[in-house]
């Protein structure tokens, strides 16, 4: 049978062929909308829609597709993402967290597909960050973003704030520093705790009233007077939720052990008090819970033991100071001190390894060659005394000048570490060696000067042999000679990056002219990495491109789910090491010991609860940190307020530019505000503003001199303004076209009344 033209169908055919298309239509439309009213709160895209009503060609696809995006715009279905689409949701529920900012934009992430849904504060209930809650879900047109309304508060996260009191006759307020609250609390006057205006204080909401602004609260504990050293730093602690003072009960019980090494101790573990063993630690640790041994054997090999303080020997599982440890999972590190998961008489005392001290440890014992390749390994319980403790200063001065205490077995060792290093970089571990920022501080807490702790031999000598140690008992456990199935255990694992951050790093290092890998074997990426890390070494972009570097990777977690370590390169690794300051390290000691003696496997799912505990307050003992170093920095910067600097552009977002000083590394922001040469638009992608006029930009990296302009003690925050060549503060046009500096533009009252840039 021929073709048949366009010329040569009937009307009647036409007719009968466009109703049969439009039933097909129809019928097609009717089966998305029954498969859209059948889903409840599960996600589809356009393909799973095909899928399940059966619609096979490219065609019918394709208006299963048009018709989703339809109905979105339409607010029938709501498009969670591009292409991804959602039931309404009228009348039906969602549960999730509450996120509560205080900027007014609260949402909550529902727990079944994780998508963000903004609450006005109308339809909050007062809810607080972090409660459980169950909300009602609007339909909402496409492009619009989804919002939702408190129905019911399930579950109240145990939450206080931290802030500072004013006291009125009757009643107090406190004035929260949180980006949780917008709002003060009231106190009556019975909840005030002697408190008085001007103190630091933790205080706890005990109702908030549907009608009422403010939420009502009692005070849990007054940290002192606003301003003092040691208010703030406990007020830093308060507000990770850590804890800033330690259980009398705890302490005492910890002074009833008894430190003996009884004969029958001994009998049972492997003595090596006579090898020569040493320290090295900074000049200020106090306390040591690794020490390194060293001999020459008859073969002519090197016998290298690794000596951890055998913390578990002492802390009973389940007794008042395990459970104590366990809560806080680490010990806090801090500007000025240190907050340790165990008392001090274990801490620094018992369990640490002092010269001329004998002690109890748990102990890695290597079979090594001067190439650093390892012949025999054997982990074992020991019995060690210290010949002497180093300081890193003490042990960098014997690598550099080959004379010195132990001279023959620190220079031995530092031979072998660097081959340990040298073989770790080669089998695609990355290196992340970057300086440290470190204060100067009087006795009263306030900082007198910033440095750089710049680590070298000593310390990276440590560091290799405690990769070791970890590496090797992760390897015994998780890879058993007998090839029978692994033990649970406790491993410390590192994902593969994300693929788009890494790739977003990887053009933020080809526009300063390094060539970084986004694509290939992770051996290929990180070296890739680490010849960029080579190559920026003493050049001011530096300490910039290591920090994105950092950032573009995943973050390193505990877990008896063993992927590997893909930042050091590791099958298998733990940590081991570190007893005095680590709940893991413990877990893992534990562990040793029963698998040691043949005992069976643990229950691997309390194993998993107490890894995500330890990994998140891990991560809160660095947020705590990183805030000490916060303050301190704009405490130090106060006494420079107007003075210039030079420094790069650390961050860009949408409210302004965050600058890094090169000398001190202090970060601050150049608000967009302040910005006064032009009007600036935000553009994510390229990570820079750009001028609506001049088209000028500031990227991500870019140099830049600035002034210190105001440094916000409460908000731990510095505010920076540019300065041009001649030193002063950078001048644009006001909003009617004059010259103008930042100040002079920002004191104009009428400027609000002209169209804004975008914030």
């Amino acid at each position: 049978m021929g073709n048949i033209s366009h010329s040569q169908i009937s009307p009647s055919m036409s007719k009968s062929t466009g109703n049969a298309s439009a039933r097909k239509a129809t019928a097609l439309k009717k089966k998305v909308e029954e498969f859209v009213s059948q889903q409840k709160s599960n996600t589809y895209n356009y393909r799973q829609v095909s899928h399940a009503i059966g619609a096979s060609t490219a065609a019918q696809q394709r208006n299963v597709a048009l018709l989703l995006v339809d109905m979105a715009f339409n607010g029938d279905i709501i498009e969670v993402s591009p292409g991804k689409y959602k039931s309404p949701q009228r009348g039906n529920e969602a549960i999730g967290t509450f996120v509560r900012r205080n900027n007014g934009k609260n949402s909550v992430v529902t727990d079944n597909d994780g998508e963000t849904l903004m609450i006005a504060e109308r339809n909050s209930m007062h809810a607080l960050n972090g409660d459980k809650v169950r909300v009602n879900i609007a339909a909402h047109r496409r492009g619009a973003e989804p919002e939702a309304e408190v129905i019911e508060i399930i579950e109240k996260k145990e939450q206080t704030f931290i802030g500072t009191l004013k006291v009125e006759r009757h009643f107090g307020y406190l004035l929260t520093d949180s980006k949780f609250l917008a709002t003060d609390i009231f106190i009556p006057k019975g909840k005030l705790k002697g408190g008085k205006t001007g103190d630091k204080a933790v205080v706890r909401i005990t109702e908030w009233k549907q009608d009422f602004k403010n939420p009502s609260g009692e005070i849990v504990d007054i940290l002192g007077e606003a301003g003092k050293n040691n208010t703030e730093i406990h007020a830093i602690l308060a507000e990770f939720g850590l804890p800033y003072k330690y259980p009398s009960a705890v302490e005492k019980a910890a002074d009833k052990i008894d430190a003996g090494i009884t004969d029958e101790e001994v009998a049972k573990r492997i003595d090596m008090r006579d090898v020569l063993t040493f320290t090295i630690d900074p000049a200020d640790a106090k306390d040591f819970d690794d020490a390194l041994s060293f001999r020459v054997l008859p073969n002519g090999h090197y016998e290298v033991g690794v000596h951890i303080a055998d913390v578990t020997h002492y802390v009973k599982p389940d007794g008042i100071i395990d459970k104590e440890a366990q809560k806080r999972a680490t010990s806090v590190y801090l500007v000025d001190r240190v907050v340790p998961m165990l008392p001090e008489h274990l801490c620094n005392g018992i369990c640490s390894l002092r010269p001329d001290e004998e002690k109890l440890a748990f102990s890695v014992i290597f079979e090594m060659d001067s190439q650093a390749r390892v012949y025999n390994s054997m982990i074992a319980r020991t019995v060690i005394k210290s010949n002497r403790r180093f300081s890193y200063e003490e042990a960098q001065s014997v690598i550099e000048t080959g004379m010195g205490d132990c001279v023959d077995a620190i220079l031995a060792l530092d031979s072998m570490a660097k081959q340990l290093r040298k073989a770790r970089y080669e089998e695609g571990s990355v290196d992340f060696d970057r300086a440290e920022v470190k204060f100067d501080i009087s006795p009263d807490g306030t900082p007198l000067g910033v440095y750089f702790k710049v680590s070298k031999d000593a310390n990276k000598l440590i560091e290799e042999f405690m990769l070791l140690a970890n590496k090797t008992v992760a390897t015994y456990v998780g890879k058993p000679k007998d090839k029978k199935k692994p033990k649970a255990f406790v491993y410390r694992i590192h994902d593969v990056p994300d693929a788009q951050r890494l790739a977003d790093f990887a053009a933020i290092a080809r526009s300063f002219g390094y060539k970084v890998k986004s694509s290939g074997t992770p051996r290929e990426i990180n070296r890739s990495i680490n010849r960029m890390l080579s190559e920026v070494k003493g050049k001011g972009e530096e300490n910039y491109l290591a920090t994105l570097a950092i950032r573009s990777m995943a973050k390193a977690v505990y877990s008896t789910d063993n992927i590997g370590h893909y930042g050091l390169g590791f099958d298998y690794y733990t940590h081991f090491t570190s007893p005095i300051r680590r709940y893991p390290d413990m877990m893992v000691h534990r562990l040793l010991e029963r698998y040691l003696a043949g005992g069976r496997s643990v229950i691997v799912q309390k194993l998993e609860e107490q890894c995500k505990h330890s990994s998140e307050m891990e991560q809160l003992a660095a947020n705590a940190e990183r805030a000490s170093i916060k303050y301190k920095q704009v405490e130090y910067m106060q006494s420079h307020l107007g003075e210039s600097y030079s420094g790069i552009i650390s961050g860009v977002t949408e409210w302004g530019l965050y600058v890094e000083l090169n000398e001190n590394l202090c970060e601050g922001l150049i608000p967009m505000r302040d910005l006064a040469d032009d009007y600036y638009d935000f553009d994510e992608k390229n990570h820079c503003l750009i001028g609506r006029r001049h088209n000028h930009r500031y990227r991500l990296g870019d140099s830049v001199d600035i002034k210190v302009a105001r440094a916000d003690l409460e908000k731990k925050q510095l505010d920076f303004v540019l300065v041009d060549e001649s030193n002063s503060v950078a001048k644009g046009e006001d909003y009617m076209g004059r010259n103008a500096s930042a100040k002079e533009i920002l004191a104009d009252k009428s400027h609000g009344k002209k169209k804004r840039r975008r914030k």
